[in-house]
């Protein structure tokens, strides 16, 4: 069986000093992060970019960029009206096939729940559970969502070219869709929001907290839309409510042409970079797939079901040799990775990236299709209207 690489000495030293820490699968501290202003409803981050205007109106001068922006502004759709929200959703009827997939998962493995907080639970705490995680997970969807509204306006801020500042503003409109879907999913079809993750809150800040302009793209565009975009996908093959699938359907289209706005934008940008300033992306890169693995722990759902975290990882977690294997994990990455192989991220400086990669169990992904030729498949606004003028 093939084991997971073991990075030298001096490559676990360097990797502390990005992630603030010793291991990377370093639990305790991992879970020692938390949010701490969960009462707040305002959170300032200091956004250190210039603003840049261009006197250049040249459209089209980046024809791949210009395609994009025509495709976005067709594939517009209203949250309020392309949606039936007159649908109903029984979120405890689906939390119970959940909770029972969940066992019985545990029991092949041959997890023994005696002796822990679980040996007295039955179906009503499973269930509970269940329904904790969907509106943890789908919380976080939309905290991240405004984490890109707020990436979006500042690329169209920063970004020096007419036909990505163009195409960036339709990503405004779609993050804004996007935050007001989640939030009225949640709030009207489930029972309300959790705050956001402190590892997702982290990765946010320091992408919004860098002045410069590419940074802004690789952060969000290519890792948390990235990551979100396969999440997305897992969700809607998964979920049996139709609302939902239908809304996550939508949402998938708008997020494919975001990651390939970055792989369009940066792969220009990056064939120009320095070794050491491709370093800097590639360190920045492995920091944000660690952050937003590291929030896959939702030790706020096992705060807010009375268990604490150290225990539910470990029945519910496996050792960090395992954790990487697991197919869940591994799949939030399939758009993540061949996108970073577009850009000359994985294989520059020797491989730094690969390596890190290898370590998190991800690199199969290098081959797969990279979003800048997907995004036309994904277009389901546009399917749905061609099916109803039946062209």
């Amino acid at each position: 069986m093939a084991t997971t690489p073991t990075p030298s000495s001096a490559a676990r030293d360097r990797d502390a000093e990005i992630l603030g820490r010793g291991e990377v699968n370093d639990l305790e501290a991992i879970i020692s992060v938390a949010n701490t202003d969960v009462t707040e409803a305002i959170h300032t981050v200091s956004d250190n970019a210039d603003a840049i205007f261009t006197w250049d109106y040249e459209k089209g001068a980046r024809p791949a960029l210009n395609k994009l922006y025509e495709k976005a502004k067709h594939s517009q759709w209203n949250g309020e009206t392309d949606l039936d929200w007159s649908i109903e959703v029984d979120q405890e009827k689906f939390a119970q096939a959940v909770s029972e997939m969940r066992r019985a998962g545990l029991a092949e493995k041959g997890i023994s729940l005696a002796g822990t907080p679980f040996a007295s639970w039955g179906d009503k705490e499973w269930t509970a559970l269940s329904m904790e995680s969907q509106n943890w997970s789908l919380s976080q969807f939309m905290h991240g969502e405004q984490g890109a509204l707020l990436c979006t306006a500042k690329i169209v801020e920063t970004v020096p070219w007419i036909d990505a500042k163009y195409y960036a503003a339709t990503q405004v409109m779609d993050e804004a869709r996007h935050v007001e879907v989640f939030a009225k999913y949640l709030d009207t079809k489930l029972n309300g929001h959790y705050p956001i993750n402190a590892h997702l809150k982290m990765l946010l800040d320091d992408i919004i907290n860098d002045s410069r302009w590419d940074m802004t793209y690789l952060g969000m565009q290519i890792m948390v839309e990235g990551l979100a975009l396969a999440a997305f996908g897992m969700a809607h093959q998964t979920t049996p409510d139709p609302l939902l699938k239908q809304l996550l359907r939508y949402v998938m289209g708008d997020e494919a042409r975001h990651v390939a706005f970055g792989v369009l934008s940066l792969k220009e940008f990056y064939d120009g970079l320095t070794d050491a300033e491709m370093l800097e992306r590639q360190e920045f890169a492995f920091e944000a797939a660690v952050r937003m693995r590291d929030r896959f722990l939702q030790q706020e759902v096992w705060a807010r079901m009375g268990i604490d975290v150290k225990e539910a990882v470990k029945m519910f977690d496996v050792s960090a040799e395992e954790k990487n294997k697991d197919p869940f994990q591994q799949l939030l990455f399939s758009k993540i990775v061949p996108n970073c192989k577009k850009l000359g991220l994985l294989d520059a400086n020797d491989g730094w990236l690969r390596k890190r990669f290898d370590t998190l169990g991800v690199s199969q992904f290098e081959d797969w299709v990279d979003t800048g030729e997907e995004y036309e498949l994904l277009d389901e606004v546009s399917k749905d209207r061609d099916a109803a003028t039946g062209s």
